[in-house]
């Protein structure tokens, strides 16, 4: 048995690479907006364009990521995305104006989006049902520490020289460092093996055999035997996705993907250093705060690896929306009475990343990689995580036209209220999958 959980955990690892170029290229603009913005003069509504136009190549990306993964495979096409990541590293590089900047974030942004559905979707098609919580939540390790990293990173190249050659060259430099890691995850991509479960839908079932031998050990027989069952179902067209029972499970994949934007992580996640800015802090206190949330974001997400599958998807989404809305209604109350400075809004941001790292975070992607059968799994993913890019995008693109227009308060309140309605769904709509293997979870549907 170790020496199978090693195979898995290594497995695990390389495609939560994806997790961590994912997190590392959303978040370096975090540390380079404010310098993009004074470079180029950019207007409240360019602003938020030149945030959040990676989101539309995300969104392409996440749209056709699925088709490709079912046609190509999951491997080639995490390669694909190590590729994207790499061109948009190097081209944003030279001094060239914003047309190209957007242009080269775009290819960013498919990148991103292919990996945000197959790295967890490889995942949970090789990992033991017992355990599958736990190693699609490594995934969001790898965003969350991608994100972390790129905090010092921002941190240490916008303290190398002035303001001046931040606005001019500090920026590319932060996006440029995004090269060395897309490299590395092209070399280790080429020593995994293809998903076991995509190779059995190819009717490659000796090489399918070979990989859960591998990762099962004496239960691969029977794990075989269920995939088999599954795939003779034959539910291989998007029109399933309407029917009762999958059609409940197709809301569910939107719905939280959704939830788990709207509620405003990547307000905290892009903005950071801008916030704390506002509060009054400076560009130099405001890098190191904003590196304390990406800290506490990477701590708590190892609270959710280590109970999600013992505790179970549904508590710890329910405790953790609850937690982010009395947090956002904190953080909006200390904008409404003029107490941003000192410490209210630092506490209340921590916090609120607390519950969002044990809950919607790592478990959003969780539950959207399990709950779609094998046949389906990769276009009916792309649906769900589309939304989930579409919902980034509106947020991003909006945040700085509502705090222009409504100010920090009822912007911060919006996203409490967003909250209130990720815990009622969750509570009403989403079932435990805990323990559950795919095709137990498949069958859950069928029985619906």
């Amino acid at each position: 048995m170790e020496h199978n959980l090693r195979y898995v955990y290594q497995y695990t690892i390389v495609a939560a690479v994806g997790g961590f170029l994912f997190g590392y290229d959303t978040a370096v603009i975090s540390g380079a907006i404010g310098f993009i913005e004074k470079k180029f003069q950019l207007s409240a509504a360019m602003t938020g364009w030149a945030a959040s136009c990676a989101l539309i190549g995300c969104m392409l990306g996440a749209l056709f990521a699925g088709w490709l993964s079912d046609r190509f495979g999951r491997k080639k096409v995490l390669l694909l995305a190590a590729v994207a990541f790499a061109v948009s590293s190097l081209g944003i590089l030279p001094h060239w104006g914003l047309t190209a900047f957007v242009g080269f974030r775009l290819i960013g942004g498919i990148g991103i989006g292919i990996a945000s559905i197959v790295s967890p979707m490889y995942i949970s098609e090789i990992a033991p049902a017992n355990i599958r919580g736990r190693l699609i939540a490594i995934y969001q390790m790898g965003i969350v520490l991608g994100i972390l990293i790129i905090y010092f990173v921002n941190a240490i190249i916008a303290g190398m020289y002035d303001e001046a050659w931040n606005i001019e060259t500090g920026w590319r430099w932060m996006f440029g460092s995004g090269l060395a890691p897309s490299l590395i995850f092209v070399f280790l991509l080429l020593v995994v093996p293809e998903s076991p479960r995509w190779l059995a839908k190819q009717n490659l079932w000796e090489k399918a055999a070979g990989v859960l031998s591998r990762v099962s050990g004496a239960k691969a027989s029977e794990e075989l035997d269920s995939i088999k069952a599954s795939l003779a179902l034959r539910q291989g067209n998007l029109t399933d996705l309407l029917k009762p029972g999958l059609r409940k499970a197709l809301i569910i994949g939107i719905c939280l993907s959704v939830f788990s934007q709207v509620t405003g992580i990547n307000v905290i996640m892009y903005y950071a250093p801008e916030i704390f800015k506002s509060t009054g802090d400076g560009s130099s206190s405001a890098f190191m705060q904003t590196v304390l949330v990406g800290c506490i974001n990477a701590l708590m997400t190892v609270v959710a690896i280590r109970y999600v599958d013992k505790l179970g998807r549904k508590k710890l989404l329910l405790t953790g929306s609850a937690g982010m809305a009395v947090c956002l209604a904190m953080v909006g109350f200390a904008f409404y009475s003029n107490m941003t400075a000192g410490y209210w809004v630092l506490t209340g941001i921590l916090l609120y990343i607390c519950f969002f790292a044990v809950s919607l975070g790592p478990l959003t992607f969780v539950v959207v990689s399990e709950i779609f059968p094998t046949r389906l799994r990769g276009r009916a993913m792309s649906i769900a995580i589309f939304f989930l890019w579409l919902s980034v995008y509106i947020v991003s693109q909006t945040f700085p036209m509502l705090l222009e227009a409504i100010g920090g308060a009822f912007t911060f309140w919006i996203y409490m209220a967003m909250s209130v309605l990720a815990f009622l769904f969750v509570w009403l709509m989403v079932p435990e999958t805990k323990e559950k293997s795919l095709e137990e979870i498949e069958l859950m549907w069928k029985i619906h």
